[in-house]
């Protein structure tokens, strides 16, 4: 009994709403209340909301208006006289039918598909701040639209991007031209309706059903008018409503290929508003809707509705809160109010007949009160979100002046462009413990935060990501305060320069290795003699004695004392004379700022043993004695012991418990990272990644002999305790931490 109760009401309200909408969609009022019938029997069979009243609504009415409008203007079928005949009116509404039951099917058809593949979260990319900004202004399009009937006027309604602006143009010019009967009938229908509606609002807790002001002023100004003779004042007024239903018939499929955006639309914003409302209801009463049942359900009701000439439907909210507070719990007083427009159809649409089209038009502009309100939005969004607000604004904006299709694509690309812009520029910040806890906090925010001495802890407030990858290597040299970029930059250089010294010294070296190679086979080739016994003969014969031997000496030396040769060796008489050699040692090289020392033994065997490898290489043997050629061996460049940089950080850990996914920009950047601190002896750590982050980097590839499953932490806590711990156990020094470096072997 309460369904059917609940079902009246609502069937009530469904007759004037459905005949003034369907002037929305620029259709005979008849198919309005089509549109009320046939969707709502659908939906009680696949819906699962309980509580929505599914039929005509205002944005989705405009939405097909602006169609039919563009498809069929007023233009289109004219008499070779340039005025429409009868038959060439009647033939241009016919063919807004087709268009109209064209794009409802069409728009039907597409949330059935998206329904069948699980597509029912397409909704949640339209925001709460879009829906209502774009309500908002599809309401500012339905004034403009009635204009017309409340002034009498007939205006070009145009279509495309700029419509609505060339529309309230064309109807300012006409103003002079307002038919006063008929504005006269639309200011007091809508005195008539704001003033009935404010009582039933007064008075709606001490009513068990809110008063049918709707209705009632449809039938005072239906026998007004009839009685009344408006139509001999030229007041325009519904006309003939045909008795009976309707044969479906099959669309129009040629026009799909025309409004596949707009019916693509439709679909969209519909399922939008229903989804919405349906769980808004489904929370409040405690059961469940489901979104893709949802969407299929709709959408079976627009596909077998477009059959029978229905424009595009979907809940409307003034109706569903009706349906609600009059105690209706199940989806059959949608099946009574259904009954309530079929009786209508069949025997009671040819009474209104005579009911003015300004009363409908006043009916659907004070309806959108509640749209008009939404304006205050922008005050509290203002207060609360900025970001919200500009979504709002241009949302709003790109509605009125791009039209509803293109207005809706456009909002929604701008929506989604401010959740990227939010997610490439987060706020990144170094996170501190709390003194006594394993929390770890931001240390601007939180004064009572302390930094882990010698390890920083990097926290992003979004996701990593190919957006925002690099601005995160920035922000991360950032707060550590460290350069990584120029550091290794500088490091390389050092290197290259260390290996030239290397290269110039090696050859060096060969070169002298040569020169000692060709002296000792020279000197192979020459008798050895005793550098004591021609001392001791030379002493003699200055002394005028007579040598005991006459063998002539076979070297003749200028001048005894040992004074340096060009190439900087010198002529060293052995410590033992029994064992005569001659041994060359190498000077100090004036030119060089190294010290290099370089022995070439020959012994009395007149041999020496030359290894033609170890001439090329660091060291040379004569006859098992060693010869150093290169007394600076090739190190890696400490950036500490270079003077250049000095920093107190061992360990960085990225905190990524904010992450839900990672690409491979990120995964690349992520192993960049860990290998240019590991140059600097900076070890990086990974903390709190999800499941899926993990297997993300295992199938990028992040891990390897280098970075191992090692450096990944349950919590930013554990990977602080690894830190401190691995570093006390590193160095001697328990009760501190000691920031000081170690690299290849160097301690800074």
């Amino acid at each position: 009994m309460p369904d059917i109760v609940s079902g009246i009401s609502v069937g009530i309200m469904h007759l004037p709403q459905g005949m003034a909408y369907a002037l929305l969609a620029s259709l005979p009022p008849v198919y309005g209340l089509y549109s009320s019938l046939y969707p709502a029997l659908v939906y009680f069979f696949f819906g699962t909301s309980r509580h929505i009243s599914i039929g005509t609504f205002t944005v989705l009415s405009i939405m097909v208006g602006s169609v039919t409008e563009g498809l069929a203007p007023d233009g289109r079928v004219t008499a070779s006289n340039g005025s429409l005949t009868e038959d060439e009116v009647m033939a241009r509404e016919l063919y807004k039918v087709q268009v109209a039951a064209a794009t409802t099917v069409l728009a039907g058809l597409i949330q059935v598909v998206l329904g069948l593949v699980q597509f029912g979260f397409v909704g949640t990319y339209l925001s709460e701040p879009v829906v209502r900004a774009y309500t908002t202004a599809a309401a500012l399009h339905a004034v403009v639209a009635q204009l017309k009937y409340l002034f009498g006027t007939s205006p070009k309604r145009s279509s495309g991007p700029l419509a609505l602006i060339y529309t309230l143009v064309d109807v300012c010019f006409l103003l002079p031209e307002t038919h006063l009967p008929t504005l006269l009938v639309s200011g007091v229908a809508m005195v008539v309706l704001i003033f009935a509606k404010e009582l039933n609002a007064a008075f709606r807790h001490k009513l068990p059903v809110p008063v049918p002001v709707e209705l009632i002023t449809i039938v005072a100004a239906t026998l007004i008018s009839s009685y009344g003779e408006l139509s001999s004042y030229k007041v325009p007024v519904v006309g003939e409503i045909p008795c009976g239903l309707s044969p479906p018939s099959v669309p129009d499929f040629s026009i799909f290929g025309e409004v596949i955006g707009d019916a693509f639309a439709i679909a969209i914003v519909g399922y939008a508003i229903s989804i919405s409302l349906g769980k808004t209801f489904a929370l409040k009463h405690g059961y469940k809707v489901d979104s893709n049942q949802e969407l299929v359900a709709l959408g079976l009701s627009n596909a077998v509705g477009g059959f029978f000439q229905c424009f595009a439907v979907c809940p409307s909210m003034s109706r569903s809160l009706v349906q609600e507070s009059t105690g209706g719990k199940t989806q059959m007083a949608g099946v009574s109010s259904a009954v309530i427009v079929l009786v209508t159809i069949l025997k009671l649409g040819p009474l209104f007949q005579e009911l003015p089209k300004a009363v409908l038009a006043a009916i659907v502009i004070v309806n959108l009160k509640g749209m008009f309100k939404q304006h205050y939005d922008m005050v509290t969004l203002w207060r609360s979100n900025k970001i919200d607000w500009l979504v709002w604004l241009v949302t709003w904006v790109c509605t009125l002046l791009l039209n509803l299709d293109m207005g809706l694509g456009a909002s929604v690309a701008f929506a989604l462009l401010t959740v990227v812009f939010r997610t490439q520029r987060p706020k990144y910040s170094v996170l501190g413990r709390v003194p006594g806890t394993e929390l770890y906090v931001d240390i601007e925010t939180h004064r009572g935060a302390r930094e882990v001495p010698g390890v920083t802890i990097f926290h992003s407030s979004a996701t990593v990501y190919f957006a925002n990858a690099e601005l995160y290597l920035e922000a991360l040299k950032e707060k550590c305060g460290l350069d990584i970029g120029k550091m290794i930059t500088y490091k390389r250089r050092q290197e290259a320069k260390q290996k030239r010294r290397d290269r110039r010294a090696r050859r060096r070296a060969r070169r002298q290795a040569k020169r000692r190679q060709l002296l000792i086979r020279a000197a192979s080739r020459r008798e050895v003699f005793s550098v004591e016994e021609e001392a001791n003969r030379w002493k003699e014969a200055s002394q005028g004695k007579k040598p005991e031997t006459a063998s002539p000496p076979t070297l003749v030396v200028e001048d005894f004392s040992m004074r340096p040769r060009e190439n900087s060796t010198v002529l060293v008489m052995p410590e033992s004379p029994s064992k005569g050699s001659w041994v060359y040692l190498k000077g100090t090289d004036r030119d060089s700022d190294t010290q290099e020392e370089d022995t070439a033994t020959l012994d009395g065997d007149d041999t020496a043993t030359l290894d033609g490898d170890t001439l090329d290489g660091d060291t040379m043997t004569l006859d098992g004695d060693t010869m150093t050629v290169d007394s600076c061996s090739m190190e890696m460049v400490s950036l500490g012991s270079l003077g250049k940089w000095t920093w107190d950080i061992h360990s960085i850990i990225l905190d990524l418990s904010t992450a839900n996914f990672i690409d491979t920009v990120a995964i690349k950047l992520m192993r960049n990272v860990v290998k240019d601190f590991g140059e600097i002896d900076i070890h990086v750590y990974i903390a709190g990644c999800q499941a899926t982050v993990v297997e993300d980097l295992e199938l990028g590839g992040f891990f390897s002999d280098a970075i191992s499953k090692g450096r990944l932490f349950a919590t930013v806590h554990d990977a602080v305790l690894y830190c401190t711990n691995s570093r006390k156990g590193s160095y001697a020094s328990p009760s501190s931490y000691d920031c000081s470096l170690e690299i290849n072997g160097t301690r800074l």
